[in-house]
């Protein structure tokens, strides 16, 4: 989204990956499938053997001992601005990131989790050794104070210390989290959330969007969308147990529809009938989101959502946690509502007023207002290319 909304508005972007899925002429795959499953299983494997043989945080965790190398790509020497993202698992080192960093070109880097900060980590939870060195790593079988955390830690320092990164957090929690790692010290850090395109994604008539996709009109229909349903960090413990609050509250009319992977299973836990869609594309999306009359996101860690972006661009309002970047994106009782974390009991308190109390129409245009506002891809553009400048 960026890429593209960057090439519409006077720059000239490409956009290089580990592994190319479009025929875009502005995405660049780099490294052959050799190199890849090298980077990505060496890294793996080494994480399995430090936790004693086990797949306990498996990918919670990344070293990123190996990866592919960008330098030597004509697009890298011929580039004024290098913006890094999501870069793990394969992607890049932290040795090429040094490369990169040596090279002299402005570097511009987009943080989806908390790993460029914290030693090994993606998201680190109630753990506060980021701040300091890290160490004693709660993800490892065998914690210690000079653990690979810390190890990596110092490396990471080192290598960044090799010129100057201007971090970007896309959500004002994650800058502020940033902001107490030594690893941002002496870097630039500001905000700036992800951009949404409002064209795509934009209210439909709901009614014959329901009948296209089968779905009932005599129902309230509350969506749970995750590229991986069944992980707990999406918590939909939480959910199903919010489900259950609901029934025994007497709550009748609700239909679940749950969008992702592993989806069936979970489905049969809901104390509702339910609709498992499966994997479902952007497009598809769309019309789930104008489908449903709520979306909800009991997510116990987050950034900041693009489900939720994507949700409200659609006039659906959306139900949450109050943890990560999430409270930013839903104004309680105004796009939404935001429950106590980790509160099945508030969760459904919130789905109850967004369905019962709330009038479906402000919240909806009250929504789409918000990310026009703070979202849509000209505005996120514009704060891109100021800083590029």
């Amino acid at each position: 989204r960026l890429m593209k909304t960057l090439n519409a508005n006077g720059a000239s972007a490409k956009m290089m990956v580990a592994e190319k899925l479009s025929d875009d002429k502005n995405v660049i795959q780099v490294g052959d499938t050799f190199q890849r499953n090298w980077s990505f299983y060496s890294e793996r494997v080494n994480i399995f053997l430090r936790n004693r043989f086990t797949r306990n945080n498996l990918f919670d965790i990344s070293t990123a001992k190996s990866g592919i190398s960008i330098t030597n790509r004509p697009e890298f020497k011929e580039a004024d601005v290098i913006h890094l993202h999501w870069i793990n698992q394969g992607m890049l080192s932290l040795d090429e990131i040094g490369r990169i960093l040596s090279s002299g070109k402005k570097v511009v880097w987009t943080m989806h989790d908390m790993w460029a900060f914290t030693g090994i980590c993606h998201h680190a939870g109630t753990c506060q050794n980021y701040t300091s060195s890290c160490g004693m790593c709660p993800f490892l079988s065998l914690p210690s104070t000079s653990d690979i955390s810390y190890t990596t830690f110092l490396k990471k320092q080192k290598i960044y210390s090799k010129g100057h990164i201007s971090f970007v957090a896309c959500s004002k929690w994650l800058k502020e989290l940033a902001s107490a790692s030594p690893l941002a010290k002496g870097h630039s850090l500001v905000s700036v959330p992800n951009p949404i395109d409002t064209k795509e994604f934009h209210p439909m008539n709901k009614y014959s969007i329901r009948k296209d996709l089968n779905l009932p009109n005599n129902k309230k229909i509350v969506l749970f969308a995750a590229a991986k349903v069944s992980d707990r960090r999406k918590g939909i413990d939480y959910l199903i147990e919010a489900a259950n609050v609901l029934s025994k509250r007497g709550k009748g009319n609700i239909l679940f529809v749950v969008a992702g992977s592993d989806g069936a299973e979970i489905s049969t836990q809901l104390s509702y009938s339910s609709y498992n869609m499966g994997y479902v594309d952007s497009n598809k999306m769309v019309e789930l989101y104008n489908a449903a009359d709520l979306f909800v996101t009991p997510s116990l860690q987050d950034n900041l959502p693009n489900t939720i972006m994507e949700s409200m661009a659609c006039g659906t309002p959306c139900v949450g946690f109050n943890i990560g970047g999430i409270p930013e994106m839903i104004q309680h009782k105004s796009t939404g509502y935001v429950a106590k974390y980790k509160d099945a009991e508030d969760l459904a308190n919130g789905i109850s007023w967004v369905l019962e109390e709330a009038d479906a129409e402000t919240l909806s245009s009250n929504s789409r207002e918000f990310v026009i506002n703070n979202y849509s891809q000209d505005k996120v553009v514009k704060r891109y290319m100021d800083l590029y400048k």
